[in-house]
């Protein structure tokens, strides 16, 4: 199933959900980082990293749905990506909780501020499985004549 959401022959939202996975299991890194050495720098990094994790998944939601949106009801597909997306709707509003709660104190926050940002990384393993079995096993986003020596993105015909 092709996506509905592309730029230059490319799915936008695969393009951009690398933002918010990556920066927000960094964000995660880093707390742990700071957990082992108590230098509490880390934890702020982390705050700033949440920030901009959070912003990203905004961005990418978007067009996360509009693909949604186009697979056929009823099927398998459908119903793992009601999954992906809530669940990370989920984690979305975990680290927003988190980084709020981490503004009054960016190298010292609450023990539920990381208790969420914890949490959420937990989440995301599964969601982001999730969306590679959407993309890799039921071929959603995926181009339909997409193979081995298909023709470039940027060209004006078709992979068939």
């Amino acid at each position: 199933m092709e996506s509905r959401a592309k730029l230059f022959g490319h799915p936008i939202h695969q393009m951009l959900i690398v933002f918010p996975l990556g920066l927000l299991a960094m964000a995660l890194i880093f707390d742990i980082i700071h957990f082992a050495t108590g230098v509490a720098y880390w934890s702020e990094i982390a705050y700033w990293m949440i920030a901009a994790g959070v912003i990203s998944g905004l961005v990418a939601a978007p067009f996360g749905l509009i693909d949604w949106l186009g697979i056929p009801a009823g099927t398998r597909a459908k119903r793992i990506g009601a999954w992906h997306g809530g669940g990370n709707l989920i984690v979305v509003v975990m680290y927003a909780a988190s980084w709020w709660l981490r503004r009054a104190d960016l190298q010292n926050p609450m023990m539920i501020a990381y208790v969420l940002s914890f949490g959420g990384g937990c989440i995301a393993l599964v969601t982001g499985w999730l969306g590679g079995e959407l993309v890799d096993r039921l071929a959603v986003g995926v181009d339909p004549g997409a193979h081995v020596d298909a023709p470039s993105s940027l060209k004006s015909r078709r992979a068939a």
